[in-house]
């Protein structure tokens, strides 16, 4: 399998053109992934665009790709869109982490009441920035053409405020419904609500079930919340019919 690289500028180019592959990406290609003249590598732009092509030279400053073919894929319909409460330690990084590889379209960083950690003034925009990264890099690793992007971080009322125009699905234990039972034959986007450790407080779960949220369990037991998203994303992908 071709290793896959990021450029934002790879929309602009066509079969037979070149992609100059620099700074990170290039060093990463070169000094981390140590390719080689000749071998094939694909690039995307995180929009869609899929380019398939051969090294021409490599350096860890400059890494020329002969582009071979393109594609360019549309988005996924409906939408898949994670809301994962901020969380202690990396446990929020890796939902976010798995969430990409699983496919997720969006992430939203949620300040949720019970969320060990919080993001105020500068931390906000370092810690989006860091979930971006982390995106990226799951999505390169996972050969996907769209990168998912991650919004600002949101109040439990941002949150509430998206049941107006998506279907909303929170993840609670005690829901009497299981995510397998429900329907997802609908082209809105499906909006999954991921509680910090100690779940979500009994004053939010009333207050998204108010706007129009549906609380649903996946099971028996009780996730962590670096768990709940990605297996809630497994069990949509599946009745999707994308797996």
């Amino acid at each position: 399998m071709a290793l896959h690289f990021h450029d934002e500028r790879a929309g602009a180019v066509s079969p037979g053109g070149e992609l100059d592959l620099t700074g990170a990406e290039a060093h990463h290609a070169a000094s981390v992934r140590r390719v080689r003249v000749g071998e094939e590598v694909t690039v995307t732009d995180g929009r869609g665009a899929w380019l398939a092509g051969t090294c021409e030279s490599v350096s860890p400053q400059r890494v020329v790709v002969r582009i071979a073919s393109r594609q360019d894929l549309p988005p996924q319909s409906p939408r898949l869109v994670l809301v994962q409460a901020l969380a202690k330690g990396d446990r929020d990084e890796l939902a976010v982490q798995a969430a990409t590889e699983l496919g997720i379209d969006e992430v939203v960083p949620w300040q949720a009441a019970r969320s060990v950690s919080r993001w105020q003034g500068p931390k906000a925009e370092k810690g989006r920035a860091r979930w971006a990264s982390i995106v990226r890099e799951a999505a390169k690793q996972a050969h996907r053409a769209w990168i998912a992007e991650v919004s600002p971080i949101a109040t439990t009322a941002q949150v509430a405020e998206r049941a107006a125009s998506a279907r909303v699905l929170v993840l609670d234990p005690s829901a009497p419904a299981a995510l397998t039972s429900i329907d997802v034959d609908d082209a809105r986007d499906l909006v999954l609500v991921v509680g910090p450790e100690g779940g979500i407080a009994p004053d939010e779960l009333e207050r998204l079930a108010a706007a129009g949220a549906e609380r649903v369990r996946l099971g028996d037991t009780i996730l962590r919340t670096s768990t709940a998203g990605p297996a809630a994303l497994a069990v949509l992908n599946a009745k999707l019919g994308r797996w």
